[in-house]
């Protein structure tokens, strides 16, 4: 990829009006994407949507974009403003280039994407269940339920808020939750989670009688 990157900065250099220019700024970006430069790849695949809008290349440099703004983004303890610019293009991609042969691609991209904003909130409900702020942790674990239906983090997310009613007290409720969570998941960690959770409450009720 180095030498591709020196032959192809060379081209385009000495080609400016060349008819294959914008296949080799494309090129180029992908070259540093590979080497995982990605600012450097992001500069050349806006290079081409901006002065070739309307080339060949076009369709993969938008996906392409997407791609190196993806790479330029962090885990979920971190700020997702490139998760966030990397959704956003992979949509306008989709929007733009109905059909092409990467639709598929920024489709997984989105859900991938999807996956880690989910992560991020389900997060902060856990976290604020542990510190006994069941207000919030309910308002972050409904909105993954909301915004973000088909990530893995909606188990999560209804554990978090049966979890949320143990915390205040609504033991019936939370039990009722809670074994149904347990047999919807099953031998999956939210149902092993739900089930052990579920015989916790159990003993206390016990305890209690």
């Amino acid at each position: 990829y180095n030498v591709a990157l020196e032959l192809l900065k060379a081209y385009v250099a000495n080609n400016a009006g060349g008819a294959d220019v914008d296949l080799a700024i494309e090129m180029l970006g992908e070259a540093h994407l590979r080497i995982k430069e990605w600012a450097e790849a992001q500069t050349q695949f806006e290079r081409v949507l901006r002065d070739y809008p309307e080339s060949d290349s076009a369709a993969s440099a938008s996906f392409l974009l997407g791609e190196a703004l993806w790479g330029q983004s962090r885990g979920p303890a971190y700020d997702q403003e490139f998760t966030f610019k990397a959704l956003e293009q992979y949509r306008s991609y989709l929007g733009a280039y109905p059909g092409h042969r990467l639709n598929g691609a920024a489709e997984m991209s989105i859900q991938r994407a999807y996956e880690r904003l989910a992560e991020k909130l389900a997060d902060a409900g856990e976290l604020y269940v542990k510190l006994q702020r069941t207000g919030p942790a309910r308002i972050y674990f409904h909105r993954v339920l909301e915004e973000y239906p088909t990530t893995s983090a909606v188990a999560r997310a209804e554990l978090g808020l049966a979890l949320a009613d143990a915390r205040d007290g609504k033991r019936d409720a939370a039990m009722a939750a809670l074994r149904e969570l347990a047999g919807r998941y099953a031998g999956q960690p939210a149902g092993q989670r739900a089930a052990r959770e579920l015989a916790r409450l159990e003993r206390q009720a016990r305890k209690k009688k």
